[in-house]
C-alpha cells in the first residue's frame, strides 16, 4: 500500500458563512487537483467552527466563582475558564496550567478542546457543536459535484494520558467506519486475532497533521490517497460516537 498526504494550498482564512465544499473544491482547481474515488479529506476543525459562526467572544462571560477557584489553580485566565466549564458536561481534573473535561460531545480532553489560535484576538474557539453532521454535510456535497466515493474526518490536535505532546485526532467523521474490528483474522504465526480493534479514524487525523502542522502553515485540508482498506470500512451512517469509551469502562476516572 502506498498512501499520499496532499496537502491543498489555497485556502482562504475562512470567516462565518462560507461554505466549505465549495472553497475546497476552487482550492483544488488553482493547485491542478481533483478529487479521486476513495479519497480521505481530513479538515481542521478550527475553519469548520469558523465557518459556522461557532466562536466565543470572551469579553461576553460573567465569570462565576467555580472559574475563579480554578483559574487560581490553574493560573489561567478566567474568562478561558469559564468557557471552558460553560462546554464540559464535567471538570474531571485540575492542575497547574491544565484543566482535563469531558465535553458536550462525551470527549474527555483538554480545556474542552477550547482553542485560542487562528482566531481573532478576544475569541476562542470551542469544537463544533456538531463534528459529524459537519463531516457529512462536507461528504455530501462535495460527492455530488466529484461524482466520487469520499470520506471526511474532522480533525482536531489533542494530548494523550501519561505521553507528552499532542497528536491529530479525530473529532467528527463521515463515510468510513472510525473503528476497524479485526478479530478473527490470523497474525504473522497464523494465530487468531481476539480483542484487535483499531482506531483508523484516529490513525489518518495524524497522519494527516503531520502535513497540516500546527502553527501559520495555512494547511488545513489534507486528502490522504492509497488507503486500500477503504472499501473494507465503507459507510455513510458511522460517526464518531463509536470512538469514545464509555464511562463506565473508564478506569482512570474517579
Amino acid at each position: 500500500m502506498c498512501v499520499k498526504l496532499i496537502g491543498i494550498k489555497n485556502i482562504p482564512l475562512i470567516k462565518k458563512g462560507d461554505n466549505l465544499s465549495e472553497i475546497i473544491l476552487k482550492a483544488l482547481t488553482k493547485d491542478g487537483l481533483q478529487i479521486s474515488n476513495q479519497d480521505i479529506l481530513v479538515i481542521a476543525e478550527t475553519i469548520v467552527s469558523k465557518s459556522e459562526g461557532n466562536l466565543i467572544d470572551l469579553d461576553s462571560l460573567t465569570v462565576g466563582e467555580y472559574a475563579m477557584k480554578i483559574s487560581k489553580q490553574t493560573g489561567k485566565d478566567p474568562k478561558i475558564v469559564e468557557a471552558v466549564i460553560d462546554e464540559s458536561k464535567e471538570i474531571i481534573k485540575v492542575g497547574p496550567d491544565f484543566i482535563i473535561s469531558e465535553t458536550k460531545h462525551g470527549f474527555v480532553c483538554a480545556n474542552a478542546g477550547i482553542d485560542e489560535s487562528n482566531v481573532e484576538d478576544g475569541c476562542a474557539k470551542p469544537i463544533p457543536h456538531n463534528p459529524d453532521m459537519s463531516a457529512e454535510n462536507i461528504r455530501v456535497q462535495i460527492e455530488k459535484e466529484t461524482n466520487q466515493q469520499i470520506a471526511v474526518i474532522i480533525s482536531d490536535t489533542q494530548g494523550r494520558p501519561f505521553r507528552e505532546g499532542a497528536v491529530g485526532v479525530s473529532i467528527g467523521i463521515s463515510g468510513i467506519q472510525p473503528i476497524w474490528n479485526r478479530m478473527g483474522e490470523k497474525d504473522l504465526y497464523d494465530k487468531e486475532l481476539q480483542t484487535t480493534s483499531i482506531a483508523v479514524a484516529d490513525e489518518l487525523a495524524a497522519a494527516a497533521s503531520i502535513v497540516m502542522g500546527q502553527a501559520n502553515e495555512g494547511m488545513p485540508v489534507i486528502i490522504i490517497r492509497g488507503i486500500d482498506y477503504f472499501e473494507k470500512l465503507r459507510d455513510i451512517t458511522a460517526g464518531s460516537k463509536q470512538i469514545i469509551r464509555p464511562k463506565k469502562f473508564d478506569v482512570f476516572r474517579d
